[in-house]
């Protein structure tokens, strides 16, 4: 009887942990696609969900050197971060099928979708914006979306820096406009460069017509020394539901400033 009674108690002990813990914070999870691609991600918090998406080559831990993650957390929202296929912990196929017809965006919206998730907002950054605009088109859960570090160079499907991108990941030497981004990513032997390759090929474009039938708020943010993505002015006149914001900071330090969490702490308001 001793034994039964203290096999129950521990069992209690371990329940009320896990349920203390419920809705708090999954880490290191893997949401498997539906082409068996596993994406790795992390859940903290119990509010509203945020989902959080990353730039090219980057992962979802880099949203913890800015501001704007923990800002999240302490004013009470579900925060999700993750390593779009290709990049990270997540798998990196290394076929054509495995990067197209919007298998990022899509793998956002099956991880929502496994995590029981009836809205969401949503940020994100340089191509994570890319991405986030396809969620504007593709998720009706989507409440609040924001942009950050993109312009209007995107919405050109032959959008000349990301052909010469691929082309240049690919081997080719002549398209020296992406020069810096190529020696940064040969630098780091922990990047998968045929993945890479497949993302800049399979880099989505978001028309100005689908633009033009967003309905839910948008915010874009740039920073004031930042001209990578083309015109934020025109892509702001493309969405009739837009704010446009600026913050200090050139394209790789404007995210993790704090004016940059400021700004998107009072648009979810």
């Amino acid at each position: 009887m001793k034994k039964l009674i203290k096999l129950i108690t521990v069992l209690l002990i371990a329940l009320t942990a896990s349920l203390a813990g419920f809705g708090q914070e999954m880490a290191g999870n893997f949401y498997t696609a539906a082409d068996g691609v596993k994406i790795y991600y992390e859940v903290k918090g119990s509010g509203m969900p945020v989902v959080l998406i990353h730039g090219f080559s980057g992962t979802g831990q880099g949203w913890k050197n800015g501001h704007l993650y923990p800002d999240l957390l302490a004013a009470g929202y579900k925060v999700i971060v993750l390593d779009q296929r290709g990049n990270g912990q997540s798998d990196k196929p290394h076929t054509d099928a495995g990067y197209a017809n919007d298998a990022e965006a899509k793998d956002i919206m099956g991880l929502v979708s496994s995590l029981g998730i009836k809205k969401y907002n949503v940020v994100g950054y340089s191509r994570g914006s890319i991405i986030a605009s396809r969620l504007l088109v593709l998720d009706k859960r989507v409440q609040k979306l924001v942009m950050g570090g993109m312009g209007d160079a995107y919405t050109n499907p032959e959008w000349p820096r990301r052909v010469h991108a691929y082309k240049a990941l690919m081997g080719d030497t002549s398209f020296h406009d992406v020069d810096g981004m190529i020696k940064y990513i040969h630098s780091n032997p922990a990047f998968d460069v045929p993945a890479l390759a497949l993302q800049q090929k399979y880099q989505p474009s978001t028309s100005p017509e689908e633009l033009a039938k967003v309905k839910i708020p948008v915010l874009l943010i740039n920073g004031t020394e930042d001209h990578d993505g083309g015109s934020e002015t025109a892509l702001h006149k493309m969405i009739a539901t837009s704010k446009l914001s600026y913050v200090p900071g050139d394209h790789n330090a404007a995210s993790k400033t704090v004016q940059f969490s400021a700004s998107v702490m009072e648009f979810f308001k």
